[in-house]
């Protein structure tokens, strides 16, 4: 018996604003980013929690728990995980979904991924896929502590980039039995050859050149220091 479904699903709508991408150590804070992004849609069907939660890197992990008013807690109840686009934050277009998906009776947990928004990880803004997919794994583990969820209904719903980190959380994490993607994209081919194929074979040989003298730089320099 197959445990997952594959709902291929198109862009609704929803628009995110991108985040400079920076690699200096800073702690964790709300950015202004994040207080400017949370503009959209706001439903008065349901109630939201901030919560926070531990994946298995240690790393803490923040999201905006939304359960419906009307929702029996004495019942269990099905739950859907919303991702946020790649250089997004849950107050973008996670939590516009995840809102819509409760007023019709989901308990939804928008998330922020680890080194963005209200997560922790340093350093801030980082790309790490396969820690991406774990944020998923333990906000299902989050999900199965709460005794109105239904642990054996919990699905996913990855927006933009987290639509190809979603799927690779389901891979492995059978707990998921729903997945559902929002204009997913495949981020290797499109950090390879550019949106829509737009870098050459020459820029992209340039590119890697250059990656290739700055590692073998640091290489050198490490050698250097401990000599």
């Amino acid at each position: 018996m197959k445990h997952l479904v594959l709902i291929p699903t198109f862009l609704i709508g929803a628009t995110y604003a991108t985040v400079a991408f920076a690699l200096e150590k800073a702690p964790v804070q709300q950015s202004a980013v994040v207080e400017g992004a949370d503009n959209f849609y706001k439903s008065d069907k349901v109630t939201v929690q901030k919560v926070t939660f531990k994946n298995q890197y240690n790393i803490q992990v923040a999201g905006n728990l939304f359960i419906p008013k009307t929702l029996d807690q004495n019942a269990k109840n099905p739950a859907i995980i919303v991702g946020h686009p790649m250089g997004a934050v849950k107050e973008q277009s996670a939590n516009l979904y995840a809102q819509k998906l409760a007023d019709q009776g989901f308990v939804t947990l928008s998330l922020d991924l680890s080194f963005w928004g209200e997560s922790e990880g340093q350093p801030r803004n980082v790309v790490s896929p396969d820690i991406y997919a774990e944020d998923f794994s333990a906000a299902v583990d989050f999900l199965g502590t709460r005794l109105f969820v239904d642990r054996n209904r919990i699905g996913v719903l990855g927006i933009c980039g987290s639509g190809s980190f979603v799927i690779s959380a389901a891979k492995i994490d059978r707990r998921m039995k729903a997945i559902a993607t929002v204009s997913m994209y495949d981020m290797g081919a499109a950090s390879r050859n550019g949106l829509r194929h737009s870098t050459t074979l020459e820029q992209r040989k340039k590119a890697h050149g250059i990656i290739d003298e700055i590692t073998d730089h640091k290489i050198l320099t490490q050698i250097r220091r401990c000599g």
